[in-house]
């Protein structure tokens, strides 16, 4: 009888200790799943010291110092990283998506969307990063027709116009994040939803003075 007692309180320990081990397997199972939806956020901290470097230029430049257009390529393309900055209000009154260039990668996938890499170069396909000012209005062959041109301010942008690098809307890119998912890469424009232009589309054509549209990457 004791030696019975003795095997039944070993079955029972052993069952406590796998599910035990179990359990915590499971604990850990789930914090690495949680861990895996947690979105990266876009660092406000370093935002508005872009805008508040922006608003600077724009004075110096006498281009339109009521709102700008910033764009963090260090964050996920699938994430809202093109932002409108209200200078009067010192806020983000909007965000949108925007694809980036895709380089050597497949055009319209999203193969670098954590990790996109820039050119000047003709012929790359790469975004490239700096300051603009968005230029004429004319006609596109993507998203709603509409484009902007894009004259670049400084020596890692100035070929710009020569690349045929312009603002407009693209029918592939959503209205909504999609990460993990990333954004559809182009040829190095950078690209927004329709939904996206049309709301923009008037407010960059009653701009009295030049728009500050600024791509960077740190």
């Amino acid at each position: 009888m004791k030696i019975f007692h003795l095997i039944f309180l070993v079955i029972i320990f052993s069952s406590c200790q796998y599910e035990s081990k179990k359990g915590a397997d499971n604990t850990v199972f789930e914090n690495e799943k949680t861990s895996e939806i947690i979105k990266p956020e876009l660092d406000l901290i370093k935002t508005k010291k872009k805008a508040e470097e922006a608003l600077v230029f724009c004075k110096s430049k006498k281009m339109n110092t009521d709102f700008c257009i910033l764009i963090d390529m260090s964050l996920h393309s699938g994430l809202n990283r093109f932002i409108i900055w209200d200078f009067k209000e010192q806020k983000i009154s909007n965000k949108y998506l925007v694809g980036h260039g895709c380089g050597s990668n497949s055009w319209s996938s999203d193969e670098s969307k954590d990790n996109p890499k820039f050119s000047n170069e003709d012929g790359s396909h790469l975004s490239a990063l700096g300051k603009y000012q968005l230029g004429e209005r004319g006609r596109s062959d993507w998203g709603i027709h509409v484009k902007y041109l894009m004259h670049g301010l400084e020596e890692t942008n100035n070929n710009a116009l020569k690349r045929f690098i312009v603002f407009h809307s693209w029918e592939l890119m959503s209205d909504e994040e999609v990460y993990p998912k990333g954004s559809p890469e182009g040829w190095g424009c950078p690209t927004i939803s329709n939904t996206a232009m049309k709301e923009l589309d008037p407010i960059i054509q009653n701009s009295k003075k030049p728009l500050l549209m600024w791509i960077y990457n740190e």
